[in-house]
C-alpha cells in the first residue's frame, strides 16, 4: 500500500502581499486572506484521515498548521522541525524581490537561470548554496520520516522553496528546475510513495487550488509566452476494463462524455485562443466537448499525439499479455524505458514524437504580441511523456506522473517557447470528483 503525503503551502504572509523577501525570516505573520486560506485547506481535507502531521517552525507556516489542525477530525500531533524550514537568503531577507534585483542584478539573474549553481558569499567568507542545501535538507527530511509512515497518510505544511525541493527530490527533479515547480499560497499537492524514500514515488496533484476559488493557478509575471492547458481524453469502456488500447481508435463511453463535459465547464472561463488535439476520436471528441464553452475557438489535429502504439498488447487485459508475452508486462511497470512492445513502439519513440509536437506547438503560440492561452488533449502515455520532459525527468520517470481521465495541467511560457517553462499545477481532477483526491479510474493506456 502507498504511503501518501500531502504537501500544503502557508497561506499568504505579510511579507507576500508585499513582494518581500523572506527565507528563514520570521518576522511575517498571516494575512486575513491567509487565515482565511488556511480555513479552505482544512475543509478540503475533511474525510482524509491524516496519520502525521509536519510543519516548519517558522510562524506564517506554523500558524497555518495550526488552523488547519484545529479543523481536521481526530487529528494526529503537530510536529514542527527545522527540516521544513524555508530556503536561507540570508543576505536578501526583507528586501523586495525588485530591490534586490536592481541591486544585484549578476546573482538575480543567476538565481533565477541557474538556481543550482547560484551561491552567497557570506560575512565570514563561507560560500552558501540556497538551493543545493536546501534540496539536501529535503533528503535528509524524506530518509527520516518516510520509514515512520508506510503505507499511511502524511500532512506536511512548509513553504514555496522547501515544498519544491521535496517533491523534486522525491521524484528525482534536478535541482536546475527549481523555478519550475508552481507553489501558491494555500495550494495542495499529494504525492504516493511506494516504498521508502529511494523508491517510485508517483505525483499524483501539483499545486491544487481549486479548493481557494481558484480553478487555475495565476499567470507568472512577467508573462510573454502561452500557456498550455494540457488535458487526457475522457474514459473509454477500454479504460473501464483494464484493456490496453494504444492506437485502437475506441471512443469515449458515457462517463468519458461526461468528463469531458466537466473539463468544459471547468475551463468555460479560461480565455482560449487555439486548441490542439490527437487525431484520435477519444481527445478528439473531449476537445470538442470542451470547446462548446468557446465556440469561436477552431480545433487542430495531429497524429504526432496519438497514444503509445502497444502492437501485439492491444485489446488484451492484463492476464492475457502475461500469458502471452510471460514477463514483459512487469518489466513494462519495473522499467519502462526498456520494453519494445511486440509490433509497437518503445517509450524513446514515443518521447521524440511527443516531445517534437509539443515543441512545435509552444513556438507556434509563442510569436504573438500579448500571451495566448489553448488547450492541448492528448494520451496518458503522451501527458505522462510531455510532463516528465518539462521537469528535467526521463523516460525510466514515466510512472513518476498521474494522468486521470479529464484531468488538466497547466504549463506557462513566461519567457515564450525558448525560456523555461513552469509547470504551474499538474493532474487537476477537482472537476471530477469534487474533493483534493484523482479518483479517476487506473485503466490501461
Amino acid at each position: 500500500m502507498a504511503t501518501r503525503v500531502i504537501i500544503v503551502r502557508h497561506g499568504q504572509s505579510t511579507y507576500n502581499a508585499k513582494k518581500i523577501i523572506q527565507g528563514r525570516c520570521d518576522e511575517s505573520i498571516l494575512t486575513e486572506s491567509g487565515i482565511a486560506d488556511a480555513q479552505k485547506v482544512a475543509q478540503a481535507l475533511q474525510g482524509i484521515k491524516i496519520d502525521g502531521f509536519y510543519c516548519s517552525p517558522l510562524q506564517r507556516a506554523k500558524k497555518t498548521a495550526e488552523i488547519i489542525h484545529s479543523h481536521l477530525e481526530n487529528p494526529p500531533e503537530l510536529n514542527p522541525t527545522n527540516q521544513l524550514m524555508e530556503v536561507d537568503l540570508p543576505l536578501w531577507e526583507k528586501q523586495t524581490k525588485q530591490e534586490v534585483a536592481e541591486k544585484h542584478p549578476d546573482d538575480y539573474g543567476m538565481w533565477k537561470q541557474q538556481p543550482h549553481q547560484f551561491k552567497m558569499v557570506l560575512e565570514d567568507g563561507t560560500e552558501h548554496y540556497p538551493v543545493l542545501s536546501l534540496y539536501q535538507q529535503a533528503k535528509e527530511f524524506w530518509a527520516k520520516i518516510i520509514p515512520q509512515y508506510a503505507g499511511k497518510t502524511l500532512l506536511i505544511t512548509a513553504h514555496n522553496g522547501i515544498n519544491r525541493c521535496l517533491i523534486m527530490t522525491a521524484v528525482g527533479i534536478p535541482p536546475e528546475k527549481y523555478h519550475s515547480v508552481q507553489q501558491s499560497n494555500c495550494c495542495i499537492n499529494i504525492l504516493n510513495f511506494s516504498g521508502d524514500f529511494g523508491e517510485g514515488v508517483q505525483i499524483e496533484s501539483l499545486n491544487q487550488t481549486s479548493h481557494l476559488g481558484v480553478p487555475l493557478p495565476s499567470y507568472r509575471n512577467p508573462h510573454q509566452g502561452p500557456r498550455l492547458l494540457l488535458v487526457r481524453h475522457g474514459e473509454t469502456q477500454w479504460n473501464k476494463e483494464s484493456r490496453f488500447q494504444g492506437i485502437r481508435d475506441i471512443p469515449l463511453n458515457e462517463n468519458g462524455k461526461a468528463q469531458g463535459r466537466k473539463a468544459g465547464e471547468f475551463l468555460k472561463d479560461a480565455p482560449l485562443d487555439f486548441a490542439v488535439s490527437s487525431s484520435m476520436s477519444r481527445p478528439k471528441e473531449t476537445a470538442e466537448i470542451i470547446l462548446e464553452h468557446h465556440p469561436e475557438v477552431s480545433l487542430e489535429t495531429t497524429p504526432e499525439l496519438i497514444e503509445i502504439c502497444h502492437g501485439l498488447w492491444e485489446g488484451k487485459l492484463e492476464s492475457e499479455i502475461e500469458a502471452d508475452f510471460p514477463g514483459l508486462l512487469q518489466e513494462w511497470k519495473d522499467a519502462p524505458e526498456t520494453v519494445q512492445m511486440p509490433e509497437g513502439e518503445n517509450l524513446q519513440q514515443v518521447w521524440d514524437r511527443a516531445v517534437a509536437a509539443w515543441h512545435k506547438i509552444a513556438t507556434t503560440y509563442s510569436n504573438s504580441e500579448s500571451p495566448r492561452t489553448g488547450i492541448v488533449v492528448a494520451h496518458d502515455a503522451i501527458n505522462k511523456v510531455i510532463v516528465c520532459y518539462l521537469l528535467g525527468l526521463k523516460p525510466e520517470n514515466f510512472w513518476n506522473i498521474k494522468q486521470g481521465n479529464g484531468a488538466v495541467t497547466v504549463i506557462d511560457y513566461p519567457q515564450g517557447a525558448i525560456g523555461q517553462p513552469v509547470l504551474q499545477a499538474i493532474n487537476i481532477t477537482t472537476h471530477l470528483s469534487g474533493g483534493v483526491l484523482d479518483n479517476t479510474a487506473a485503466g490501461a493506456l
